[in-house]
């Protein structure tokens, strides 16, 4: 029979059976790779926008044989998820606004808003709490990466009032994940803070150069390689997240996409009339995109996987990169067994936080799709420190301590490890307390020179000026200087960035820019420098981070309490020229003039003349 000659009501609930099983059957696929299937996902997407559009037409007629009005609320999230989905899969961004617009749709009309209760002033009801909440965690997810931070602080406060009206009608243990959740936002936000944002963290016009604008080494033997991937994997001990992003991947994953430049305006009206079908709808796909410039390169973020998927990923990545990508790699993790990741914030999660979410009999509630990845957790005794010098250096992709006669090898993330896949071009960024063991790689590579920038050892103390950066000393210091350098020199001397004018920061930012271009000239203009930073400098978001390693360096180099002192200073292989050296006097300089803009030069010790 076809479409046209069944009823609405009962095409309806029967797209409805057929999509809850297509959005099943989405879960099973990873987001990487070819193999995916594409095709599943399509009609999953073609299922859903079919009912969106039946429930606009016959909406009165669904309300009659029992359509509630969470389920269309339910039909919209769906909707969005499958949105979400799709630009984990590509890194689109006009994916990424698609999903905002119908979240926002659902807040807006209170989708899942149990009236009833509320008019009484009873507890909502449980199943719809919950599904309410879930709306909000997947909502903040979309927001963050989006970049939409009145819309985070706005569900955080929803997402917070909502567990506490649930407490009557919650179990003990329902009520203690969700207030869990509640406090991962609440750690999250106040790392990322309004100071963070005072510039985006993506790659914007208004603070980095125009690709078409970048300076190319003049030699012949360019090849012209372009980041297309990037894994951004995190592991550590009670690490600052929410959902199964780390403050250190969310910051690496925002360093890795182009900002929406133009006339576009993520300023989205709350009240907006867009309805997600029909002939009023806004191309946003196209407002949010300039057409000038490339794709996002494609992302894949990986909250504390096993080490057997970890090379999957990898494996796959690597097989499918186009002749001219390079693949970044960006791994954060620790270097010994059960010991805190010492560039974390570790004192805002508590232990006790921390194995309620192990023990959850449903751990996954809050993720925006189920995860896919096998997260394999121990607690017991620590391992004794003794045992380690008796192994090779490696990263621990493990929990804090391990269980009976559990082989910790199995969790044991070995330099060597990525030797095979170094027959396509690669970028490490390690930050660890034990990066420098993959040292050790470097000449070893079986085809393409691998870049390598890795973390100080030790932590560099901050100058604490105010109460205004507690527990800063936790932070990862490495990847805040390599995705907001400004913000990461001021936590580091003290500066305070809560009173402190746009204007005062955007004349650092102009300092800085200026500095990084001095080092990019010395840098082409160097007979030293090997071939594959050539690579690195002609593609734009590597280029970004070669020359932050580079500010990075020569500010910990100079600063007294860190004064050339190896554990902690970061490294980089291929070595670069000496002329960005931080004892070179263009470095020097660099370091001094940012110092006196903000009046903190006697923190640092510099040759004299």
């Amino acid at each position: 029979m076809a479409q046209g000659s069944i009823p609405p009501t009962e095409l309806f609930w029967s797209l409805l059976d057929k999509g809850d099983r297509k959005f099943s059957r989405i879960r099973e696929f990873p987001y990487f790779g070819r193999t995916r299937s594409d095709a599943v996902f399509q009609k999953a997407f073609k299922i859903y926008t079919q009912l969106w559009k039946l429930q606009q037409e016959h909406r009165q007629k669904l309300v009659e044989v029992g359509l509630k009005r969470w389920e269309i609320g339910e039909i919209a999230s769906r909707i969005a998820q499958l949105y979400y989905c799709q630009y984990q899969r590509t890194s689109d961004s006009g994916n990424l606004l698609e999903a905002y617009v119908f979240y926002e749709a659902i807040l807006t009309r209170e989708y899942f808003r149990d009236s009833v209760a509320a008019a009484a002033g009873a507890a909502p009801d449980p199943p719809l709490a919950n599904k309410q909440l879930r709306f909000f965690a997947r909502f903040l997810i979309v927001c963050l990466v989006l970049g939409r931070r009145d819309m985070v602080s706005r569900l955080a406060h929803h997402l917070r009032t909502t567990v506490d009206e649930c407490r009557k009608s919650f179990q003990e243990i329902e009520y203690k994940e969700w207030k869990h959740v509640v406090q991962e936002i609440i750690n999250f936000l106040k790392l990322d803070t309004s100071f963070m944002n005072m510039r985006p963290l993506r790659y914007s016009f208004v603070y980095d150069t125009h690709p078409d604008s970048l300076p190319v080494a003049s030699c012949n033997y360019r090849k012209g390689l372009v980041l297309r991937n990037a894994i951004l994997s995190s592991y550590c001990h009670n690490e600052v997240k929410f959902a199964e992003l780390t403050i250190n991947t969310f910051r690496m994953l925002q360093c890795l996409e182009w900002e929406p430049c133009g006339s576009f305006s993520l300023n989205i009206s709350a009240d907006s009339s867009y309805n997600g079908m029909g002939s009023n709808r806004v191309n946003l796909q196209q407002d949010i995109r300039d057409p000038s410039l490339p794709s996002n390169p494609q992302k894949v973020t990986l909250y504390r996987p096993t080490i057997s998927y970890f090379l999957v990923v990898l494996a796959t990545i690597c097989e499918e990169l186009p002749p001219d990508g390079i693949l970044l790699i960006y791994l954060s993790a620790s270097g010994k067994f059960g010991e805190n990741h010492p560039m974390l914030l570790s004192s805002v999660c508590s232990d006790d936080a921390e194995n309620q979410r192990r023990n959850s009999t449903d751990a996954d509630m809050v993720s925006p799709l189920d995860s896919l990845i096998n997260d394999q957790l121990y607690t017991s005794s620590q391992i004794k420190e003794g045992d380690n010098d008796k192994q090779e250096a490696f990263l621990w992709l493990g929990s804090s301590g391990i269980k009976g006669s559990f082989n910790a090898g199995s969790n044991s993330f070995y330099p060597c490890d990525l030797i095979p896949f170094t027959r396509k071009p690669l970028f490490l960024i390690v930050d660890s307390n034990n990066s420098h063991a993959f040292k050790i790689i470097h000449g070893e590579e079986k085809g393409e020179t691998m870049v390598m920038l890795l973390s100080p050892t030790s932590q560099a103390p901050t100058i604490a000026a105010s109460s205004e950066f507690p527990g800063n000393q936790n932070i990862s210091q490495f990847t805040l200087f390599l995705t907001a350098p400004v913000q990461a020199f001021c936590i580091l001397l003290g500066v305070s960035g809560m009173n402190m004018e746009k204007e005062t920061y955007n004349d650092a930012e102009k300092l800085f820019s200026l500095s990084l271009n001095e080092w990019e000239n010395a840098l082409l203009a160097s007979d030293e420098l090997h071939p594959i930073w050539i690579e690195v400098l002609g593609d734009p978001f590597l280029r970004r981070f070669l020359l932050r390693f580079i500010f990075c360096r020569s500010i910990l180099a100079v600063y007294k309490p860190t004064f050339h002192r190896d554990e902690f200073l970061p490294t980089c292989l291929p070595n670069l020229p000496d002329c960005v050296n931080p004892e070179a006097a263009l470095s020097e300089s660099v370091v001094l003039t940012l110092a006196n803009f903000f009046g903190v030069g006697h923190h640092f010790v510099f040759s004299e003349g």
